[in-house]
């Protein structure tokens, strides 16, 4: 029973939060802030998470192309965020992934690779969008950048060993529940606050 109450919290907290991580030019000046922001994001660290998730429940074999292809998108989509675009509906965009993971984990849904990483990367642009938009064109936002994309590489791994785990338990169930919370988390940020 208190593991049902401790649930029930985190989800309340969630849901509570808005997925506001990209508010404007901010600490954006070296590696440690930059290994931080995807930590202290929630919309960050549910959606990079959940990538490593999907791709061990869905392509054990091939668990690696999903997760590239959020790097890669992301740091493309840091450089046309560097660069001035800044679509409307951004913060929309982000949850969305967010919630599209998340039910990607649940459905345990099969691509093939290349759509894997494709699509994963589409998600992981508008990631990248965000904070590229934020950033400085400096030394200090290359360092960011790495601290960034080390954070994403330790959450997608995070989600690969828990996906991993879940295939080894009451078949995926617990990654299946992982992936929902998740989508619920990603459909609450859609919700206009």
């Amino acid at each position: 029973m208190p593991a049902r109450r401790i649930g029930v919290t985190i989800v309340a907290l969630l849901a509570a939060t808005p997925a506001l991580a990209h508010s404007g030019p901010g600490h954006t000046d070296g590696f440690g802030h930059g290994f931080l922001h995807p930590l202290l994001g929630v919309d960050h660290l549910l959606a990079m998470m959940a990538v490593g998730l999907w791709a061990a429940l869905s392509a054990p074999r091939l668990f690696y192309a999903a997760p590239a292809g959020f790097m890669i998108g992301m740091l493309a989509g840091g450089a046309a965020g560097s660069a001035g675009l800044a679509p409307l509906g951004l913060e929309a965009a982000i949850a969305s992934s967010v919630l599209i993971l998340g039910l990607l984990s649940v459905l345990e849904v099969r691509a093939h690779a290349a759509l894997a990483f494709t699509g994963a990367a589409l998600l992981g642009g508008f990631h990248g969008i965000a904070h590229g938009s934020e950033m400085p064109i400096d030394f200090t936002s290359v360092l960011y950048g790495a601290g960034f994309l080390s954070a994403t590489a330790l959450l997608h791994a995070t989600g690969i060993g828990m996906g991993l785990l879940s295939r080894r338990l009451v078949p995926n169930l617990a990654g299946r529940t992982i992936g929902g919370f998740v989508a619920f988390a990603g459909a609450a940020m859609l919700i206009p606050g």
